[in-house]
């Protein structure tokens, strides 16, 4: 029998020493439960600390370790000469825990959102997130299996050695100033950009230049032209803003810039992704580049252009950037490394009009510290000294050559049943289901056979007439794509056999 030399028996605290968390961590943690449950009553008195030490089985500067932590939280007091007791302060009313999840709708409280944020919360569009791991045909996944990690690694070496000011220290609220320039000098030479690197800001991600944008030049309901079906992050990054979305739809030519006209004459913002629509994969033409910019400047209203993939052209020569012809100063170009390097980066960087810069200075000196100094430092050097350049001009080829792997084998095996679009640029392209396939049903099926595809409508804001699937081809090779479309042909079968279709 254990003896008892005053204070609570605490048998019931559970010790495990196979566990990753320390053992003193342990009995902290179940002491604590206890007391802020109730478990223990306010004013009893605690073991003495060789006594829990014997019952637990665990040595007594690990209890005292414990008490130590306690009693700086103030949830214990010690008295001289009379031990450690739970602290009277807990006989006031205990938070209670959040509601468990078999409670009724009525029983469970909502949380009191601001306002801003409750209008955006029931816009945001309903989505479970995609499988980041690479596999057919999970999209807005570069090919990890071609990144040149023997070159990063040595950059990174070099600049992890470096003075522990520039390592270690904040870093310059618009961004690595050496990153600037070679941002700047990259879109100049490659994209057709005219622009200097103080228009440059670096952030954590085009995500966040979307929210950044959206919060300095949106007011809640304001007008805001988006591409219908579009992009899925810009989209709840504006609604969280405020804004009141404009369904847009597109054609083969991009942007339908009279029907946004038709819809809202005025409006304050508009986004477009023009080298690779997404998702549809269409090019914008000239002339649609010119009606949007007109449109824009006769409102008065910001564009912003998304290029979230438009190093990867493997077709003919790309069009310029709406950038590149943007005469109004009014394109706000938002880039992203997530793609062309690879997203755990988190690192994406807008380039602004003349016009806006003292905004957005303004705006990151006061309270944006933006992506940790060491990142930037490296993908700049990693860019200058000519590495970024290599791998995206092999990285086109080898996207060129699984995109060819995806159309090839589709063209054998889902003939009749899903037809491939070919596209010129980009990791993903998408596929037109044979009439009577719904395109969610389809989504499922792959799913049960391990493929990963979306249907068109979960990146639409409202019903177009598209039924087809967002296939992604850039993360894994050609191997791995004809697998993929053995495993979509027989469930898309079954689905056209149950439609009644007769196949090809």
């Amino acid at each position: 029998m254990v003896k008892r030399a005053g204070g609570a028996l605490l048998l019931g605290i559970q010790i495990d020493p196979a566990s990753p968390r320390p053992i003193g961590t342990q009995l902290y943690v179940s002491l604590r439960e206890l007391m802020l449950s109730g478990g223990i009553a306010t004013g009893v008195r605690l073991p003495a600390t060789r006594t829990l030490a014997r019952d637990l089985g665990v040595s007594r500067t690990t209890v005292i370790e414990a008490f130590e932590r306690l009693l700086a939280e103030g949830l214990i007091v010690s008295r001289v000469g009379s031990g450690s007791f739970v602290s009277d302060a807990l006989r006031t009313e205990r938070p209670q825990p959040p509601p468990r999840a078999g409670k009724s709708p009525e029983e469970r409280k909502q949380p009191q959102l601001s306002r801003a944020m409750g209008w955006a919360f029931a816009h945001f569009s309903r989505r479970e997130r995609l499988p980041h791991r690479p596999r057919a045909f999970v999209t807005a996944l570069p090919a990890y299996d071609a990144f040149p990690m023997a070159q990063w690694a040595r950059v990174a070496a070099r600049h992890w050695r470096g003075a522990r000011d520039d390592v270690m220290g904040y870093g310059e609220p618009y961004g690595h100033p050496r990153l600037r320039e070679a941002i700047a000098t990259h879109l100049r030479g490659n994209r057709g950009i005219s622009c200097e690197k103080g228009q440059i800001f670096v952030v954590g991600g085009a995500q966040q230049a979307f929210y950044q944008i959206g919060a300095a030049l949106l007011n809640p309901g304001d007008k805001v032209w988006f591409e219908n079906p579009g992009a899925i992050g810009a989209r709840n990054g504006l609604v969280a803003c405020g804004a009141d979305l404009v369904p847009v739809p597109i054609d083969r030519e991009g942007l339908r810039v009279d029907e946004g006209l038709r819809q809202s004459r005025h409006f304050r913002l508009a986004f477009v992704t023009p080298s690779h629509q997404q998702p549809l994969g269409h090019i914008m033409s000239l002339e649609r580049r010119f009606a949007l910019l007109r449109a824009a400047e006769q409102a008065g209203a910001w564009i912003i252009e998304d290029d979230y993939d438009g190093e990867f052209s493997f077709g003919r020569r790309p069009l310029p950037t709406l950038k590149s012809v943007d005469q109004t100063g009014l394109v706000i170009y938002v880039g992203t490394f997530s793609k062309s390097l690879f997203p755990a980066l988190r690192l994406g960087f807008m380039l602004v009009p003349p016009a806006l810069v003292e905004t957005f200075e303004r705006i990151s000196a006061s309270f944006i510290q933006g992506v940790p100094t060491s990142v930037q430092a490296i993908v700049a050097d990693f860019i200058h000294e000519g590495y970024f350049a290599t791998h995206v001009r092999r990285m086109r080829r080898v996207y060129a050559e699984r995109h060819a792997a995806l159309c090839e084998e589709a063209d054998r095996k889902l003939r009749g049943l899903l037809e491939i679009v070919p596209t010129e640029s980009g990791l993903h392209t998408i596929g037109r289901l044979a009439k009577g396939i719904s395109e969610r049903i389809a989504t499922d099926a792959a799913a049960e056979k391990g493929v990963v595809v979306s249907p068109i409508a979960r990146f639409s804001i409202s019903p177009t007439k598209d039924n087809g699937l967002v296939l992604g081809f850039g993360a894994v090779g050609p191997r791995d794509i004809k697998e993929g479309v053995a495993r979509l042909a027989p469930a898309l079968e079954a689905l056209a056999r149950r439609s009644g279709r007769r196949m090809v």
